[in-house]
């Protein structure tokens, strides 16, 4: 028997998406994960997510048909979806009311939508701490219920256009389309979750095989592409080396010798990093300084600052000329000063215990400071790190960056 609970249909992007504007990267899955969908199944609709999803990049008829049947619409536009954007543009032409429009209150509206009411939540860093997604899911489920009582118009088309009428078509084979959509996201969506768990485990295999396979669901999605190449180098299946040869090959799918997407760029870097340190070839680690350097400009981003800064110091070694040397050494220094600066104003936010970045945050500030010099304020963040529970491969990770640091 077929699901006959009314319709929402989710229009948003996927994954971790960068606005360029502003620098800052949101993890839309779980603005879906932790307020969209719990609001929307609370009251009592069918929710369907879309975008990427069902289309990679191409809207067909599926997607029409859906934007003009949906009892209710959501379209999150944070970080200026562009096929989100489009789509929002549709359904405001086929529907005149209930749709509501979603995005992150740091980010700016684009197009002409200053007009139209927007519902706002907040992220923290990537994600949404706990107490941001319980408010923002509760004034959401009274929202989704104001509207669909009213069905006042909410539609810029038909404010203006009070005349227009709505077009109407048959049922004819939407119940299917629907039903396939929700089969295909479903499936997606487990597939991610199979990832995010092993490579917590730290079986990074089992992750790069659940990641090339949600890949293989959404093609066009550059943060499952990003996931794959990350969950292979550090496979180190069948070997290291073409564990990480592997990787490059993945990621270079998204180009990021031209890429200002942050992700792509530490990813990559991380894996140059890793083969000079295998090798030795100057080429790799100068491609490592390329990539993490870009990333940590684009968005003062500290995981790639940290990693910049250790990259400078490992070619101030080998550097033949004293002056080359000293510039990659006093680089390094300013840019971990830079990083410090960051994350000190991060910690001092009143929503940082919020953060789910928090381990990490804690071991910047830990590596960072004992590069600096600064030893007892370095032991007090190790602590911390230590404190959130890292994984294993968390905690090798971490050990690895001091050594470097402490030149082990």
């Amino acid at each position: 028997m077929g699901d006959d609970r009314p319709l929402c249909f989710v229009v948003m992007g996927f994954g971790k998406k960068t606005d360029y504007e502003s620098g800052r990267t949101l993890d839309l899955n779980a603005t879906y994960e932790a307020i969209i969908e719990p609001a929307v199944t609370e009251v009592g609709l069918r929710c369907v997510r879309a975008d990427e999803i069902i289309h990679s990049g191409v809207i067909d008829g599926r997607m029409y048909d859906m934007l003009l049947r949906s009892d209710l619409v959501v379209a999150d536009i944070s970080t200026g979806n562009v096929n989100a954007v489009y789509e929002l543009g549709v359904r405001h032409a086929l529907r005149p009311y209930s749709t509501i429009v979603m995005k992150e209150e740091d980010g700016r509206l684009y197009f002409d939508l200053d007009h139209v009411n927007t519902f706002q939540y907040k992220h923290l860093g990537e994600d949404i701490g706990h107490r941001e997604a319980t408010r923002a899911k509760t004034e959401l489920v009274s929202l989704i219920q104001s509207i669909m009582s009213a069905k006042a118009p909410d539609s810029p088309v038909y404010h203006h256009l009070p005349a227009l009428l709505q077009p109407n078509l048959s049922d004819e084979q939407f119940d299917r389309a629907v039903d396939a959509t929700e089969t295909r996201e479903c499936r997606l969506s487990s597939l991610i979750k199979e990832g995010k768990e092993a490579s917590a485990e730290s079986r990074h295999d089992v992750a790069a095989v659940a990641f090339e396979a949600a890949h293989n669901l959404s093609p066009e999605e550059p943060y499952l592409i990003q996931q794959w190449a990350l969950a292979t180098y550090k496979s180190n299946a069948p070997s290291e080396e073409k564990a990480l040869r592997e990787g490059l090959k993945i990621i270079s799918e998204l180009n990021p010798d031209n890429s200002n997407d942050p992700e792509s760029l530490g990813i990559t870097g991380a894996m140059y990093k890793r083969l000079w340190l295998l090798n030795r070839n100057p080429d790799d680690l100068d491609r490592a300084i390329t990539y993490y350097r870009r990333g940590f400009e684009i968005r003062r981003d500290y995981y790639n600052g940290e990693n910049l800064a250790v990259c400078y110091d490992f070619r101030a070694d080998v550097q033949r000329e004293k002056a080359e040397a000293d510039y990659d050494r006093k680089t390094a220094y300013k840019v971990r000063e830079a990083v410090v600066i960051i994350l000190s104003e991060v910690i001092r936010s009143p929503f940082f215990a919020d953060r789910t970045d928090r381990k990490w945050v804690y071991a910047s500030l830990a590596n960072c400071n004992f590069a600096l010099g600064n030893d007892g304020t370095a032991d007090h963040f190790e602590g911390l790190f230590k404190g959130e529970g890292p994984a294993d491969w968390e905690v090798e990770t971490y050990e690895a960056g001091k050594a470097a640091v402490l030149g082990k």
